[in-house]
């Protein structure tokens, strides 16, 4: 009785936790790319009443009897299923038509994944971002069109070399006082071209610009300039006046001289061209060493070759004959190194006589001399010398003499050291910087996922949204903000282009809404009310049943 009360306990607390899923479905009902979960339940372990036997030939087999504890949560699992579409009016709002999920970095360099698909552009970095601020990955640049599926953070702007000016433009008749800019980094003047007879309008305005701190220098003249020197007075009297207390370190002005009318001008600044710089070549050709560059050759090869015959004069045999063994040793100098090699040789003879002991002499009557040639072949001696090692690259020898051998000749390296064409490419837009997000419009996102914009009519793309698919999505850890996080159960994940290796295309200015299907949640919140009603009242009659029980002892 005992045990049919825990078993309550135990379905209550599964049936609770169903309903604490039941109610996270429902709550997220209206979130956008959401996945509902269900809870699976199972029975928990048994207590065996009766174990199973096998029949015989009196008698049948015999099945185990056992009584269980209640149940548990088997799995809660994520349901993800393709839900139902709304549509936004926003550009940059995706939704995904098939499987697949955004991926996205946040500052921390951790990357999730999202059905989620509320997208914007950050406006400080031009960083295309979801929702919550984090990076949405995939394939940066104007090429994208066939490359392979990345996860780079996507930065939505302009090519510098795509630059185009702006289309406003305004016209203004009356020039003949307009100059042009004219830009001083050191002191310098800047000349006025008008003729005299010409009246300068009622508040002209001359801008100076002074360490990119802005003054005003206006013109207000009642009548007409009759010489130089009056216009010279009013100005310089204007500029005293406006200067105040703007300092410069040279006390020099940079003069930009473009006259502002009095009236405003509607309109937009165009800048330079709408062409961008060419690539070319350089070719650098070096003549010479230039400074600080030192060639130095100090390798040479000595050799000594030839035959020279050395004559030895044996010692007597006659007057040694206890020593019948002669050294010889021979030393020879290479005269253009100053090494020394040196042979030892030694010769023993075994009969210092005949065997009539007769002293052996020439036929001449001179003594029988032994004689030997020495030959030191081509390239016996040869050493490679630099500049940190012995020999010296430069050396003198002497003989006993005291004659020179020979003199140092100085040499003077010298050589060209040339450099073949180098290919560069200069990268530039029209002055004032490259384009920023404010120059594009129509910035959209197609359906395999490439994001294209406007910029002065003319069609440019900046990016490419990839995708990324798992073997087991249903393995993939929930992160909270409607993130999902990679497992070892889900795998890794695999980069592809929308619409392509399994993934669903992708539609702008729609969102996925949520997959929860209310009327499948109330009914199941319906079922599991009562069975924890059910499960408490098996509680409630267990109890009875004690009372009764324990009322049997009075």
């Amino acid at each position: 009785m005992v045990r049919s009360m825990y078993s309550g306990v135990a379905g209550m607390k599964s049936h609770q936790q169903r309903m604490d899923v039941i109610g996270n479905n429902i709550a997220n009902v209206n979130t956008y790319g959401f996945k509902s979960s269900r809870v699976t339940f199972r029975d928990m372990f048994y207590q065996n009443i009766r174990n199973a036997s096998a029949g015989t030939s009196t008698r049948g087999g015999v099945s185990p009897s056992g009584i269980g504890y209640g149940s548990q949560i088997a799995s809660i699992d994520k349901l993800m299923t393709q839900s139902s579409m709304t549509s936004t009016g926003q550009p940059l709002d995706c939704a995904i038509t098939g499987d697949g999920f955004f991926q996205v970095q946040d500052s921390d360099g951790n990357i999730f994944y999202t059905r989620a698909g509320m997208l914007d552009i950050d406006q400080a970095t031009g960083y295309l971002v979801d929702l919550n601020g984090y990076f949405v990955l995939g394939t940066q640049g104007p090429d994208v069109i066939g490359k392979a599926p990345g996860n780079s953070k996507i930065q939505v702007k302009l090519d510098p070399l795509e630059a185009a000016a702006g289309s406003k433009t305004e016209t203004i008749q009356n020039v003949e006082y307009i100059l042009s800019a004219t830009n001083y980094t050191t002191a310098g003047n800047v000349n006025f071209n008008f003729s005299l007879d010409n009246e300068m309008p009622t508040g002209q305005n001359i801008r100076v610009v002074v360490d990119g701190n802005s003054i005003a220098v206006k013109v207000n003249p009642t009548a007409q300039f009759n010489s130089l020197s009056e216009f010279m007075d009013e100005v310089n009297q204007a500029i005293t006046d406006a200067r105040g207390g703007v300092e410069h370190p040279a006390g020099l002005f940079t003069i930009t001289a473009d006259p502002e009318p009095t009236g405003p001008l509607t309109g937009e600044q165009i800048v330079n061209s709408d062409s961008g710089p060419t690539g070319g070549k350089i070719t650098f050709a070096t003549t010479g060493l230039p400074t600080g560059f030192a060639v130095k050759d100090y390798g040479s090869a000595f050799s000594a070759s030839g035959a020279m015959n050395i004559t030895i004069t044996p010692k007597d045999p006659a007057l040694a004959p206890d020593d019948p063994t002669q050294t010889y040793r021979v030393s020879v100098t290479d005269a253009g190194t100053g090494a020394t090699y040196t042979i030892d040789q030694d010769l023993t003879y075994a009969q210092l006589t005949n065997s009539a002991g007769v002293h052996l002499v020439n036929n001449n009557g001179t003594d029988a001399n032994d004689s030997f040639d020495l030959r030191i072949p081509s390239g016996f001696c040869t050493k490679n010398v630099d500049n940190t090692q012995n020999p010296p690259v430069t050396t003198y020898t002497y003989l006993p003499a005291g004659t020179a051998l020979g003199t140092a000749t100085p040499q003077t390296p010298s050589g060209n050291i040339g450099l073949g064409s180098k290919d560069f490419l200069l990268e530039g837009g029209t002055e004032g910087g490259p384009q920023s997000l404010m120059n594009l419009t129509g910035i959209a996102i197609g359906a395999d996922g490439i994001i294209r914009a406007q910029n002065a009519g003319k069609d440019i793309i900046v990016g490419r949204i990839d995708l990324a698919n798992f073997d087991n999505p249903q393995g993939l850890d929930q992160a909270g903000s409607s993130y999902f996080a990679a497992t070892d159960n889900s795998g890794k994940a695999k980069y592809a282009v929308p619409g392509e290796d399994g993934t669903g295309a992708l539609k702008n200015s729609t969102l996925e809404m949520s997959n929860v299907d209310l009327s499948q949640e109330f009914s199941d919140m319906i079922v599991t009310q009562r069975g924890f009603q059910a499960n408490s009242r098996l509680i409630t009659v267990s109890d009875t049943m004690l009372e009764e029980l324990i009322n049997l002892k009075r």
